[in-house]
């Protein structure tokens, strides 16, 4: 069943308020998936335009699709799912320093990646690259290194093809919410979170 523009958009809303409002219940992963397919489809009939500062600040997951294999070559989307509240998943970006960051937080331990990335405006891509890890218990960190190549990678990343790297083709932005592709074909909706923006993490 096809979405009209209000109808997609106020679904993606209404999943990113309940994810912030447990008062507010929850559409169905059906609606959501459908809702995220619209949303690209409309993006992309559109051309609509964004830029690397509207994505500025800190994103939690919400929710999210895998992906398998089909025998006809290519991709088929699985179902979708909202991610647990408790499983803390969070991505950052700072557009003044072209960096982006990574947050996993498993109890107590927080995995933070952090590196280089790029936008294209045209395309709505961004490009990106994790060079640096920190483990920290609780606030303090423990560990910290370089992965993935490190300072080479990231000396290197300018000059990287996109088709070398990780990316994201986000299809809707707003104050609420962003939702994009993934370079495996997975579609993700991050919720604006309460925390400040700045800094990468």
């Amino acid at each position: 069943m096809t979405s009209t523009l209000s109808d997609f958009t106020a679904v993606l809303e209404q999943a990113a308020q309940a994810f912030q409002d447990s008062a507010t219940s929850r559409p169905d992963a059906e609606k959501v998936v459908e809702a995220l397919l619209q949303a690209e489809k409309v993006a992309k009939q559109t051309a609509i335009e964004y830029s690397f500062s509207q994505l500025e600040g800190q994103w939690r997951l919400c929710f999210a699709t895998g992906t398998r294999k089909i025998r006809q070559g290519g991709i088929k989307l699985k179902k979708g799912y909202y991610v647990p509240k408790i499983a803390k998943a969070q991505i950052s970006f700072d557009s003044k320093t072209e960096k982006i960051g990574n947050l996993a937080q498993l109890g107590v331990l927080t995995l933070k990646f952090s590196g280089p990335a790029r936008y294209q405006t045209k395309k709505n891509l961004l490009a990106f690259e994790f060079t640096q890890l920190q483990v920290c218990l609780g606030e303090k960190p423990i560990f910290s290194r370089s992965v993935r190549g490190g300072a080479e990678k990231e000396q290197a990343f300018d000059e990287t093809p996109i088709a070398k790297l990780p990316f994201f083709a986000f299809f809707a932005i707003s104050d609420r919410y962003i939702a994009a592709r993934g370079r495996g074909g997975g579609l993700a909706l991050w919720v604006k979170s309460d925390r400040p923006s700045g800094k990468t993490a």
